[in-house]
């Protein structure tokens, strides 16, 4: 059988790129190493705005009716102790496609996901490793595979499209990756006794550390530790016990849940930050954490894995169309990605910037508390829907700098 596309990575990326290819009448074929449902560690946060891509994919009402949490904003505290809270905008200029966002364990909003994909006629196989990228001159035609009983296959497209998240066998192969300054690992686990988060995440900024408490059922929340690299490496094989003492040491976070208690192990995931150039061969894409990712405290993961799965499904079609995958075709994408996420990601550089220092984390804590509508603003950009140009426009400067 031959495809229009082969699609590497079946997480919410590759799973969304899957279904519109094949909507469209394409032949795709979806390859996964994993069986689904499978664990990952992740925020688990879906953005106000990311509920419109799951509405277009026909998978929004699925999520809510599986218990997806709602939260209508985020609950943050300054290592001094300040306590802000911040709304999502529910009114004009700026609205989100909902008033709230969502948490949702990924074991199930995957399993929703795939079904959904399996749904359509795309040739979905799970349990199928690349391993190689197959390239003839200037363009990826296919990918070479090993599946669970060790036979290897190649496959061949005239377009390939990396979704295979922060370990992606297309990039590496293509020699895209490389270290980024930023050296992060994130710890994530499961945790009850967090009384009181209901509707709202917390986010504990304790400077070089930040700590975030997202409920994903009514009585389990995804807890998880943000800190420098270097501080976690020599106690690996002893990460539980270093997660609980770390947790105990970030003093905001273990004065507001007293009743903190670990319901899973804590899994590891860094260095968080990495760079992935632009391919410089036709007849591939790279979508969500396969072309890069930064830092996890804007919760912009899923959201970037699914609107670029939406920019790389249009690009492909009309690429395709024109039986055309060179690099000049291919580049309408990265254009498109560009200009979706450059200015949200100017604004997590300058937030890494402030919740790195106390002093600054504490000076803006202070700013904020005293324009709450700043705030909720900013909740604005982080969900997605509100222009980060917003909080440079000249209202927002004269909020600013006048005195309180």
């Amino acid at each position: 059988m031959t495809w229009d596309a082969i699609v590497v990575g079946a997480g919410p990326g590759g799973a969304a790129t899957g279904i519109l290819l094949a909507e469209r009448g394409l032949r795709v074929l979806v390859l996964d190493r994993a069986k689904f449902p499978r664990p990952k560690i992740c925020g688990e946060y879906l953005s106000p705005e990311a509920s419109r891509v799951l509405d277009r994919l026909g998978v929004l009402k699925a999520v809510e009716d599986a218990g997806a949490v709602r939260l209508r904003g985020m609950v943050i505290t300054a290592p001094d102790g300040t306590r802000l809270t911040g709304t999502y905008p529910t009114s004009a200029p700026w609205r989100g496609y909902r008033d709230h966002a969502l948490a949702i364990p990924r074991l199930v909003f995957d399993r929703i996901l795939t079904d959904r994909l399996r749904d359509t006629a795309a040739d979905f196989h799970e349990r199928v490793r690349v391993t190689d990228v197959i390239a003839d001159g200037d363009r990826l035609v296919g990918v070479e595979s090993v599946d669970a009983a060790g036979r290897a296959r190649s496959f061949r497209a005239p377009l390939v499209i990396a979704a295979d998240g922060r370990n992606s066998v297309i990039a590496h192969r293509l020699g895209l990756v490389s270290r980024h300054p930023l050296q992060r690992v994130a710890l994530m686990t499961y945790a009850s006794g967090l009384e009181g988060l209901a509707d709202r995440g917390e986010i504990f900024v304790d400077p070089p550390a930040y700590s975030i408490a997202n409920p994903v059922t009514p009585a389990v929340a995804n807890l998880s530790l943000v800190l420098p690299l270097a501080h976690a490496t020599r106690y690996r094989g002893r990460l539980d016990a270093f997660f609980d003492e770390r947790v105990r040491q970030v003093r905001h976070l273990a004065a507001r849940f007293p009743g903190l208690s670990r319901e899973a192990p804590v899994q590891a995931l860094g260095p968080l930050a990495y760079r992935v150039a632009l391919p410089r061969v036709g007849g591939v894409m790279l979508v969500g954490d396969a072309a890069g990712f930064y830092d996890p405290f804007t919760g912009e993961g899923m959201f970037t894995a699914l609107r670029s799965a939406e920019l790389a499904a249009e690009t492909a079609i009309a690429a395709l169309g024109a039986s055309d995958c060179s690099v000049p075709r291919l580049a309408a994408y990265e254009r498109a990605r560009r200009d979706a996420f450059r200015g949200k990601q100017r604004v997590t550089r300058a937030l890494q910037f402030v919740i790195g220092r106390r002093w600054a984390a504490n000076r803006a804590a202070r700013l904020f508390e005293r324009r709450a509508g700043l705030l909720d603003l900013l909740m604005g950009v982080i969900g997605d829907f509100v222009p980060p140009r917003a909080l440079i426009h000249p209202r927002t400067l004269a909020a600013l700098l006048r005195p309180s």
